[in-house]
Parts: C-alpha cells; sequence; structure tokens
C-alpha cells in the first residue's frame, strides 16, 4: 500500500518536472508604478490679505500652513506650502520683506546656499533665469538632478521690496529613475506659479 502511494507520487512529480522544463522563463523587467497626472489643469488663484502677492495654482492642490508651530505660524504668515495629497507632493514656499535687516543679496546667497546643499546627491544643479508675465517678476529655477531630496528650486523678486522663494519636494526616498516624470510635471506648476504671481 505504502510503496503504491510512493509510486504514484513519483509519477506525478517526475511529470511535473518533464512538463516545467518545456517552458522558457523570462525574467520580468524591474519596473516604476504609472503615475497617472491629471491632463488638463484648473487654476485658483492665492490671494491672502496678510501676504502682499497672489499667484495661481492648480486646484488638486492646497494650501496648507505648518500649525504646529505657531510661533513661526506668527512671525512669518507666508510661509506655506502647496500640497499635492495624490501625489505625496509639495512646493514649499516662503516670502520675505527686503529689508536693511534682510538685503536682497543676502536673501539670494541664503536661497543659493540652500539649493547648493544638495550637490552631495546631485548630479548636476543648471540655473535658468526667469521673468514672469509682470515686468518685476524675476529671478532663478535650480533643475536639481540625480537622487537629491529636491529636483526643483527657485526664487523670484521684484528687486526693491519682496522676496519669494521655493521648492519641491516629495514625500518619497529619492529616486530619478521613478520620480522624473513627476519632477517634470510639477516643474511645470512652479513656472506657472511664477509666471501668474503678482505683488499687491
Amino acid at each position: 500500500m505504502f510503496s503504491r502511494k510512493l509510486y504514484k507520487i513519483c509519477v506525478v512529480v517526475s511529470c511535473l518536472i518533464i512538463v516545467s522544463c518545456k517552458t522558457n522563463y523570462t525574467p520580468k523587467r524591474s519596473g516604476y508604478f504609472r503615475i497617472d497626472f491629471p491632463k488638463e489643469r484648473i487654476y485658483e488663484q492665492y490671494n491672502n490679505p496678510n501676504c502682499p502677492f497672489t499667484f495661481e495654482y492648480a486646484n488638486f492642490g492646497q494650501i496648507e500652513y505648518d500649525n504646529n508651530d505657531l510661533k513661526e505660524e506668527h512671525e512669518h504668515p507666508c510661509w506655506f506650502n502647496v500640497y499635492y495629497k495624490d501625489y505625496n507632493a509639495k512646493i514649499y514656499l516662503s516670502y520675505s520683506e527686503i529689508s536693511a535687516k534682510n538685503p536682497l543679496d543676502k536673501l539670494i546667497k541664503d536661497s543659493y546656499k540652500l539649493t547648493f546643499k544638495h550637490t552631495i546627491r546631485a548630479d548636476y544643479i543648471d540655473e535658468t533665469v526667469v521673468k514672469g508675465s509682470l515686468p518685476n517678476v524675476s529671478g532663478i529655477i535650480y533643475d536639481v538632478g540625480g537622487n537629491a531630496a529636491s529636483g526643483v528650486q527657485f526664487y523670484v523678486t521684484d528687486s526693491a521690496k519682496n522676496f519669494l522663494r521655493g521648492s519641491l519636494y516629495f514625500n518619497v526616498a529619492p529616486n530619478i529613475d521613478s520620480i522624473a516624470p513627476a519632477i517634470q510635471y510639477f516643474r511645470n506648476d512652479v513656472v506657472h506659479i511664477i509666471n501668474s504671481l503678482s505683488w499687491k
């Protein structure tokens, strides 16, 4: 009885081995999730009476303030994020008034230092001079290549009173192979913020 069962098991296993040897195995290539972005952007206007500027942002984003630090929120009411929840993306925005205490050259140097902290992980950092649709809006966009934490940084100013700095971050481990399409997509939102920016 035991030998019959053993014989049947051996026959079944042998058949499985013979059949499995005939199929060719092709390993699957490693890949990343496909991200579907909205094809059409509808824009909303940001217009906070406490902030001396307005701009447009895509309506699938939302304005987010850091409510955990009330002191900072009181001292810097125009520091906030445009948060794209479905994509784990944030454009951090921080406004500074140009003054004797905060001269323009200091603000530009600080922005430069914050951007070039990413050189440890960056393959390159490209600078592009930008001008908004209004004549008193100009600055620089920094495209940070490689596995840096932030793929896009920028600042814009009127060179007299107003200075706005921004940076794009994703709440994921930086891997340029997987997030490159998202960086390019949200870079267009950064450009739209600059083009629609108006000082009050």
